[in-house]
């Protein structure tokens, strides 16, 4: 039996890449948002703010009986620091800059909730870019304009596609959704 044979499934978020994996994966779902205040303790370790955005975006979020809500976020981090989505075209350079040549981490942060149960998991992915020379990094920021993007890159992307060299984790993680962990988890709900 499928998740969405027995819930309705709500995605509690904008991002068209989460979207396309459920969608992917088989599972039909609405999206239902709620702005949400995503500041966190600087003083938090890197590895556990994915989760803990996932968690404050779920708990803003209402559901009803019958619903299972699946919320989710992403960071980049690289030498212990989170690599935002970039305030401007400078800072995106400069994270692309930074992370080239070098491996990063991408910590993708889940959270499933119905009214009876709540479940958190995270999923963390090893990548590592091949040297991006700065006219790369330009002609990859005027074609695909990542500022909605944590690190400043989309791993489906030219950048995925050219300057990946090696990733340790799931490709769907560093997408936005570990999703083999999310059917693992979402079985827990059915089972």
């Amino acid at each position: 039996m499928k998740i969405d044979e027995i819930y309705s499934v709500i995605l509690g978020s904008k991002s068209p890449r989460r979207t396309y994996l459920l969608s992917q994966m088989g599972i039909a779902h609405s999206i239902r948002t709620e702005d949400t205040d995503e500041s966190y303790d600087p003083k938090m370790n890197p590895f556990d703010v994915a989760s803990y955005l996932a968690n404050k975006k779920s708990e803003a979020i209402q559901i009803t009986e019958g619903e299972i809500l699946i919320t989710a976020d992403s960071v980049v981090i690289l030498d212990d620091e989170i690599l935002g989505k970039p305030r401007d075209m400078e800072q995106a350079f400069e994270y692309i800059q930074r992370m080239s040549g070098r491996v990063h981490f991408v910590d993708t942060g889940v959270t499933l909730r119905t009214i009876k149960k709540t479940i958190h998991f995270h999923e963390v992915a090893e990548v590592k870019f091949s040297p991006i020379a700065t006219t790369e990094i330009q002609m990859y920021l005027d074609a695909f304009k990542p500022l909605d993007k944590a690190g400043s890159y989309g791993i489906q992307d030219w950048i995925g596609l050219s300057k990946v060299i090696e990733i340790k984790g799931t490709y769907t993680n560093i997408m936005g959704l570990p999703t083999a962990s999310l059917y693992s988890h979402l079985q827990r709900f059915i089972d």
